[in-house]
């Protein structure tokens, strides 16, 4: 992948900024199987590197911090915007809406319920050798936005965790939606990136992180996903607990987003030569993406809702080419 794709008959994804790209895709339905395994990424990483084990000063006590820089400017943001509870959404609607859905349209929403708790507990696990990297590397001001940033995931894997509890009759075996390409990116690739920065903490490993977990977990499945379900539950007048809160977690995951791309932007314009290991990277991971997108639509004839493959594909690329255009590759 180097610089736009071009989608063939036969291969899984090459962008172009069009519409019709998702048509296409419905028509190859690929299944990847050859992606590197951990055992082979494990054989290139690093050595641990030092541990920083005491402080030769701080930054508050010399230059101050950075008030005007991008990351201050999100952290402001996130204490306006970002101060919200779950404990105080109303799901007495919900509740009573839920009992009078049928059993296809309740599986739909258990299934995408199931990824979306899964997909934000996961990033919740998963931040924290972020943190710890740009914490060593003496980055105060970004390491003060990330701290919102973790809270804030934090909030999101409770927010899912209360609807389930307050809404749903039932209590379904969550796990067993979660198919062969999700389990790939949301069990192994994405804590293994992420865990990797414990061991490496280069500039081509933070990318690789940034790129697993901005990118593609939440710049390109969460926000399509949030999209359709909000879309789904506010033109079938649904579930206004739910509504509400998808509603102020696509506010928080937009700041998220906007980091992933200034520290993707910072890391490449400090090693251009990465550009071209960055974008196979990414190219590998939106194949399991765009896979995760086939594997839920598989076991449905008809979807409940209205909900079509084809939206959810053409939305996922075309967020995804809105980054890659930003980033500038």
């Amino acid at each position: 992948m180097k610089g736009k794709l071009k989608l063939e008959k036969g291969s899984l994804v090459t962008l172009s900024t069009h519409r019709k790209a998702a048509k296409s895709l419905l028509n190859t339905a690929p299944v990847y199987s050859d992606s590197p395994s951990v055992e082979r990424i494990k054989a290139n990483l690093k050595e641990p590197p030092s541990v920083r084990k005491e402080h030769t000063g701080f930054v508050t006590t010399k230059k101050g911090l950075d008030f005007d820089s991008f990351p201050m400017q999100l952290f402001q943001k996130a204490k306006k915007f970002g101060i919200w509870n779950p404990s105080d959404i109303n799901f007495s609607v919900d509740r009573e809406q839920w009992k009078s859905l049928n059993k296809e349209e309740r599986t739909i929403l258990i299934h995408l319920s199931s990824l979306f708790m899964a997909g934000e507990e996961a990033v919740t696990l998963d931040l924290l050798p972020l943190i710890q990297t740009i914490s060593k590397e003496g980055r105060i001001e970004e390491e003060i936005f990330l701290t919102s940033f973790l809270w804030e995931e934090a909030k999101h894997t409770e927010f899912f965790s209360r609807f389930v509890a307050e809404v749903m009759i039932e209590r379904p075996d969550f796990e067993s939606f979660h198919g062969v390409f999700y389990k790939k990116l949301f069990y192994q690739k994405l804590p293994f990136y992420l865990n990797a920065l414990f061991t490496d903490t280069s500039p081509l490993a933070q990318l690789k992180a940034s790129g697993t977990y901005n990118m593609i977990v939440e710049g390109t499945l969460a926000e399509t996903g949030y999209e359709a379900y909000h879309t789904m539950l506010r033109e079938n007048d649904l579930l206004p607990g739910l509504q509400k809160g998808i509603t102020l977690l696509k506010q928080d995951e937009s700041r998220h987003i906007a980091y992933g791309l200034f520290l993707i932007n910072r890391l490449l314009a400090d090693n251009p030569e990465l550009k071209n290991p960055f974008e196979d990277h990414l190219e590998e991971l939106l194949n399991d993406a765009t896979n995760i997108i086939h594997e839920i639509f598989e076991p449905y004839d008809v979807v409940p809702f209205g909900l079509e493959k084809e939206w959810f594909l053409d939305y996922a690329i075309r967020q995804f080419q809105l980054r890659m255009n930003k980033l500038g590759v």
